[in-house]
């Protein structure tokens, strides 16, 4: 991708557009090049202003496609993840067995077992992960203490120091978080690889090439700002301060500019070593652990 695409798609960020741009970008380098298609990744995507923001823009610099899905507004979900090499599940508001209020949920999870089964990569961020997790036998549970808003350092966990996307992560790295839910068990098999105080499953493994967690590091504050607008009432009923949680957000996007674009672009390599490797040695791909 050109430094000029490079930053137009920093411009479309907030407006959760890269899909866009990147399509624009590798239409003209087919073009100019006669080079094909840059691997997609299938993005589902649950509500208008939860889009694949930061973490979209660092994986079109990894070379590569956003197919994302507008659910919400009634795109069909693929029917399986044949020409796609990667899923993202984004946030959202609603509760991951919430069928009957968003519909297309278990098609979600029918994509998420498929991805798991063929190791295809995977991440789920926040309402994403829970539906990771309750895909694979895990569970969910509303949070008795109340949301957990605004920014959270997080602590590696043993497992974390070898693995391929969240290795580099360093211990008491903050993370912005805004999430009623949370992951109440682990599937069998899982591997923790982050916690906090408050949230013992911030980021975890299950098999070689899924990933899910709890925070949002797709987020900027211009985006938890419009969170903290629709969702005032409620977090001050709980007895939170929702001003105080967009000032922290505000106050360490350098910091999280820096740590989940590195681990971003850490998820695209391994989708695009997956997704450029003969079928062979695909499952050698993300081995470190």
């Amino acid at each position: 991708m050109t430094v000029d695409t490079a930053e137009k798609a920093e411009k479309a960020e907030k407006a959760g557009k890269a899909e866009t741009i990147e399509v624009a970008a590798a239409r003209r380098m087919r073009a100019a090049e006669g080079t094909a298609p840059a691997p997609a990744v299938l993005v589902v995507q649950h509500e208008e202003d939860a889009g694949p923001g930061l973490v979209g823009s660092h994986l079109v610099r990894t070379g590569l496609r956003l197919d994302v899905v507008r659910a919400w507004e009634g795109e069909p979900l693929p029917a399986d993840l044949r020409g796609h090499a990667g899923l993202l599940v984004l946030g959202g508001s609603v509760n991951c067995e919430a069928d009957e209020a968003a519909p297309w949920l278990p098609g979600v999870r029918a994509l998420v077992r498929e991805a798991v089964a063929g190791e295809t990569p995977l991440l789920g961020i926040c309402l994403g992960g829970q539906i990771v997790a309750h895909a694979l036998g895990g569970a969910v549970a509303v949070r008795p203490q109340g949301p957990e808003v605004g920014v959270v350092p997080l602590r590696r966990l043993p497992a974390v120091s070898d693995d391929p996307v969240f290795g580099e992560v360093p211990d008491g790295a903050v993370a912005a978080q805004w999430h009623w839910d949370e992951v109440d068990r682990l599937p069998s098999g899982a591997v923790p690889l982050l916690t906090g105080d408050d949230c013992p499953h911030q980021a975890f493994r299950v098999g070689r090439t899924a990933w899910a967690v709890q925070f949002h590091p797709e987020v900027d504050g211009d985006a938890v700002a419009e969170w903290a607008l629709a969702d005032a009432e409620l977090v001050r009923e709980a007895g939170g301060d929702p001003g105080a949680a967009v000032s922290s957000v505000r106050e360490a996007e350098p910091e999280l500019r820096s740590v989940w674009g590195a681990v971003s672009e850490a998820w695209g390599a391994v989708v695009r070593a997956r997704a450029l490797a003969p079928a062979s040695r695909r499952l050698g791909v993300a081995g470190r652990g």
